[in-house]
């Protein structure tokens, strides 16, 4: 270890920073979100600086460095572009027993900046010493993704407890099985949502008396495949579940993303093979959730679009059983995009439709004259087993046998392909190229505008009209 990582108060302590441009400025905002006293030492300082010192916020001194300017204080950091003041002002702060950080130059640090995750009261550092700075902040980065934005205050609400907890449970071993309860309980959710009256009153409540478990469902949309489109709240609740509910249109790749102890659920449904029945799927989230368990029921694409979110919603909401809703990328966004086809598109398509290729089996048919209107796009999902009845009623209706279409295989994923035909051919190709579910219809005139901007970075496979695929990874 080359550094050894401390956290120090520097509330009203004296710092020095040399220099008076952008890195100095950088290094300065640091200090002062620490509350440090600042000085600055420079012949010249840029315009924030000087607005910093017109605030009373910094002490900026016109001058150039010499040795006096490090009487009194604990820390310094060389921040100019000439290397002969830096070396100076190292060589001189190390004399003293000074910490000093010339930046950019990791030989001349005794301390060093962190890349920082900031969760006042809760802070990460990740530090490379000096080596990899680039590294550590991609590291931070990805720690940012991980760390939900409610954990301060939850940490500043606890610790707003520990005294009281302290003379409730006299004995270590107590006190930490309390906290652990605290953190498995819904105190947590109701801080996320920003209900701090309701999360400080369940607190006093368990003070009082060891309360049983409190259950709740998060909805989570997983989005259509790839793993990098799901949100930050997903991933979150995803990590915290003791259960997870979900189906077969979830990739193994976001699967892989679940915390490791929680126990899998599968109540996948393909079209004519529904392994559990929606009902039974919404009395286990019930049932779960009166069990005391957190449970994370995850849908591929968004819950709330063709995804059963809402009955299932409707049944918690019964039962009183608290829930959380996380939206996702919808197929019909996600895929698109991928596949390099806006859905609207000034020149070609000012409204766009989202419909379902089945519907329960004494479901209404489709509205196919509003369907078959020109200037539109339609995104359909789950089309592939009733192609040959959307074509032929598109066409009866007055959509064009010409109208471009594109099929989107396994959207977003890396077996996704794409295959690009007209409406008149739409069921030959499915059948043809043997496509299967998860696959998304996107008809209109954007469909054609595939050709120009499908993203051919990705590993996607592609085929244009009735041309045999061609792989363009």
């Amino acid at each position: 270890m080359q550094y050894l990582p401390i956290f120090t108060k520097l509330d009203n302590k004296p710092v020095l920073v040399v220099g008076g441009g952008d890195v100095a400025l950088r290094k300065c905002r640091a200090f002062l979100k620490a509350r440090a006293s600042v000085t600055l030492v420079a012949p010249e300082f840029c315009s924030e600086l000087l607005e910093h010192a017109s605030n009373n916020e910094v002490i900026l001194t016109q001058a150039y460095f010499d040795e006096s300017h490090l009487d009194g204080k604990m820390l310094v950091i060389a921040a100019t572009d000439n290397e002969s003041v830096n070396n100076t002002v190292f060589e001189l702060a190390n004399k003293r027993n000074v910490f000093v950080n010339v930046v950019d130059d990791q030989p001349k640090c005794t301390f060093i900046f962190p890349s920082i995750v900031d969760r006042d009261p809760i802070t990460i550092a990740i530090s490379s010493a000096g080596t990899a700075p680039v590294l550590a902040r991609r590291l931070r980065e990805k720690l940012e993704t991980l760390i939900p934005q409610h954990i301060g205050p939850l940490a500043t609400l606890v610790g707003s407890f520990r005294d009281n907890v302290k003379a409730r449970f006299k004995h270590f071993a107590d006190r930490r099985q309390f906290w652990e309860g605290v953190f498995d309980s819904s105190v947590v959710s109701k801080v996320q949502v920003g209900d701090t009256q309701g999360a400080t009153a369940q607190l006093h409540g368990m003070l009082d008396a060891k309360a049983e478990p409190e259950g709740e469902v998060y909805v989570v949309g997983a989005g259509p495949g790839d793993p990098e489109l799901l949100t930050l709240k997903a991933l979150q609740l995803m990590q915290q579940a003791d259960v997870v509910v979900y189906d077969y249109l979830v990739s193994d790749e976001i699967m892989d993303l679940v915390r490791r102890d929680a126990d899998l659920i599968c109540v996948g449904k393909r079209l004519g093979n529904h392994s559990v029945k929606q009902e039974d799927t919404n009395q286990l989230l019930v049932n779960l959730a009166r069990q005391g368990k957190k449970v994370c029921r995850i849908k591929g694409g968004d819950p709330f679009i063709y995804g059963r979110g809402g009955e299932e919603v409707q049944v918690l909401a019964q039962h009183d059983v608290r829930y959380q809703i996380v939206p996702g990328i919808t197929a019909a966004a996600g895929c698109s995009a991928y596949a390099g086809i806006p859905l609207t598109h000034r020149d070609h398509a000012q409204a766009i439709q989202f419909v379902t290729g089945h519907c329960k089996k004494d479901g209404q048919e489709l509205d196919w004259p509003s369907l078959a209107k020109p200037n539109q796009t339609l995104a359909i999902y789950m089309g592939v087993l009733k192609s040959p009845h959307i074509q032929a009623q598109l066409i009866k209706y007055g959509r064009d046998a010409s109208t471009p279409v594109a099929i989107i295989e396994n959207g977003t994923r890396k077996e996704q392909r794409v295959v690009r035909t007209h409406l008149g051919d739409l069921a030959q190709q499915i059948e043809q190229h043997h496509i299967v579910s998860p696959a998304l219809l996107i008809i209109g005139e954007v469909a054609a505008l595939h050709e120009q901007l499908a993203w051919f970075g990705s590993s996607a496979q592609i085929s244009s009209f009735a041309q045999p695929l061609t792989d363009v990874a």
